[in-house]
């Protein structure tokens, strides 16, 4: 049983002196995941409590499954970018189909996930390279950050891909919405003061909940200042597919895509700080818990889940060093998913963008791919053209082309050898 689920000899042979740091970690960690989840659900086109509703399960099979003591898996801005641009075309504006469609290529990414553990391929942590993910990551997170300008200047992109909507950003800056630029603004603001007064206090949670009271007190709803609506809160709720069979085949090679990038991620996550506290990461297990992860959030109703390298470096940064962090952080979660989801319906919108956007600055690393120019030519190369595919031609026909890539990469490898 312990070589199945490791985080349970953890568990059962837990030290109470990590309690005190875990509860901390616990906090800190849930305190961050609930604004970016729910930035996060937007992003993916569903409802804010389905962000939450990836987080509780998901954690809690990742704490008993995963060989990371302090990996903590969710939303993450790549999987959500990925599955929104598969997944909005095929529902064509149906909000019930585009939810279901999210889950069941939630549970296709997991069931991928489970058949490559299987055949022990975890040796595609390696096979999908640093330079490959780079560009993949810088891609995705330029794409992010100019779709969420909508949401911070209150206005709609007509257009679906990168180019054309940079093209007519001239046009679309007339038609700013000035209250709305003015809550991003504050919102702004008050992340940043948070960062730097209270730098270990959650920054996002803080600058969202003050563009909450502010639309609540305030009834800045009159000043067509939106927010994201009414939250339906409570146990998710299993749904009857509306949608035909034949769609699934759209969604099956997208969904493998899916499982191999949110892998390579996730391992680097794990590894590094596995390799900063001294205990090892098991790659194929670490594929057969993330299976189990996203299978379990489609099953509760959420969408597709991954490393997390924003929330496992808080629980790093607060001390946790076992898997009740995330268990504890889920429990959290779970009470405000059922119990207290009310107050976000106040929520603007243009806060969440701009949360969307600082998460997409993180993930964007432009000067480590320059730097690769010095140092290994042809890795440069390599990111480069991963990162221009993903802005030209789509996340998904970027990630084809990085998969392809590093099978390239790997046979040419093989054959001449160094």
């Amino acid at each position: 049983l312990y070589e199945f689920m490791p985080g349970l000899n953890t568990l059962v042979n837990y030290e109470r002196k990590w309690l005190a740091d875990d509860m901390r970690a616990a906090l800190s960690v849930a305190a961050v995941a609930l604004p970016v989840a729910i930035a996060y659900a937007q992003l993916t086109g569903v409802n804010a409590a389905v962000g939450l509703y990836s987080c509780v399960l998901p954690m809690l099979v990742y704490a008993l499954f995963g060989t990371s003591k302090q990996l903590i898996v969710g939303p993450d801005a790549a999987t959500c970018a990925v599955i929104a641009a598969v997944v909005t075309p095929l529902a064509a504006g149906d909000s019930v189909k585009h939810w279901q469609l999210v889950m069941t290529m939630t549970a296709m990414t997991g069931f991928w996930c489970l058949i490559a553990s299987r055949f022990k391929l975890g040796v595609l942590a390696d096979f999908l390279s640093k330079p490959i993910l780079m560009g993949l990551l810088n891609g995705v997170a330029i794409t992010i950050i100019v779709g969420q300008f909508s949401k911070i200047f209150g206005f709609t992109f007509d257009e679906r891909y990168l180019l054309e909507r940079l093209g007519g950003v001239p046009t679309y800056l007339a038609k700013t919405h000035i209250p709305t630029l003015l809550m991003a603004i504050l919102t702004v603001g008050v992340y940043f003061g948070m960062k730097r007064l209270k730098p270990s206090w959650p920054s996002s949670m803080f600058a969202i909940a003050f563009g909450a009271i502010l639309v609540w007190v305030f009834n800045l709803e009159q000043f067509d200042v939106k927010t994201i609506g009414s939250v339906a809160g409570g146990l998710p709720l299993f749904q009857t597919p509306e949608f035909s069979v034949g769609i699934i085949r759209e969604l099956v090679m997208p969904a493998l895509n899916l499982a191999v990038v949110s892998f390579v991620s996730m391992m680097l996550t794990a590894r590094s700080f596995a390799a900063k506290n001294g205990y090892d990461i098991d790659a194929d297990k670490e594929f057969r818990a993330l299976g189990f992860a996203n299978i379990a959030s489609a099953l509760s109703q959420g969408f597709a889940v991954s490393g997390a390298d924003s929330r496992t470096a808080v629980n790093d940064a607060n001390g946790g060093k076992t898997q009740l962090v995330s268990i504890v952080a889920a429990a959290i979660i779970a009470v405000i998913a059922i119990y207290l989801t009310a107050p976000l319906e106040f929520i603007p919108s243009a806060a969440l963008g701009v949360v969307l956007v600082i998460a997409s600055v993180h993930l964007l690393d432009l000067k480590a791919v320059w730097q690769l120019r010095l140092r290994d030519r042809q890795a440069f190369y390599l990111a480069l053209t991963t990162l221009f595919a993903v802005l030209f031609i789509g996340v998904i026909p970027g990630i084809t082309l990085a998969v392809l890539l590093g099978l390239f990469q790997f046979i040419r490898t093989v054959m001449r050898p160094t």
